[in-house]
């Protein structure tokens, strides 16, 4: 069984090597995707230790201070530190549009047309209105 793409029940999100996405990180946008090089804890959904987020590598810790944590594998900051998670980054807008199209991912869309909306809201952005003012109507 590979790890391409599966979902994190915990995390209600897509997960896994062919899930492109951003570090989760706080203020790093380096692009990686949700699979096991890249998540807190190294093991599916976080395992014992980590939090199952996923980070660059600039923000996972692993084998240099390794002996403060022994049996710990990659984790992130927060993990490292024994603090709460960082709050988990959205769904990149390319990943999106995947599930929004592909025909791989259309029994998805049938199944659960709320999470498709949400979907079509996030890739098309925030609604702008422009409010125009005539001088002299009354």
């Amino acid at each position: 069984m590979g790890w391409a793409v599966g979902y994190d029940d915990r995390l209600s999100r897509d997960v896994g090597y062919g899930v492109p996405a951003k570090c989760d990180h706080p203020g790093c946008d380096a692009e990686i995707d949700r699979g096991l090089a890249h998540i807190c804890g190294g093991d599916p959904y976080g395992g014992e230790h980590g939090c199952g987020l996923h980070f660059c590598g600039s923000h996972l810790f692993m084998s240099g201070r390794r002996s403060e944590h022994p049996g710990r594998p990659q984790l992130c900051e927060a993990c490292y530190h024994e603090r709460e998670p960082f709050p988990q980054k959205p769904d990149v807008p390319e990943w999106l549009e995947h599930k929004l199209s592909a025909p791989s991912w259309e029994e998805w869309r049938t199944e659960h047309p709320a999470e498709v909306a949400a979907a079509r809201l996030a890739v098309s952005g925030p609604v702008r209105f422009t409010v125009f003012s005539v001088q002299g109507h009354e």
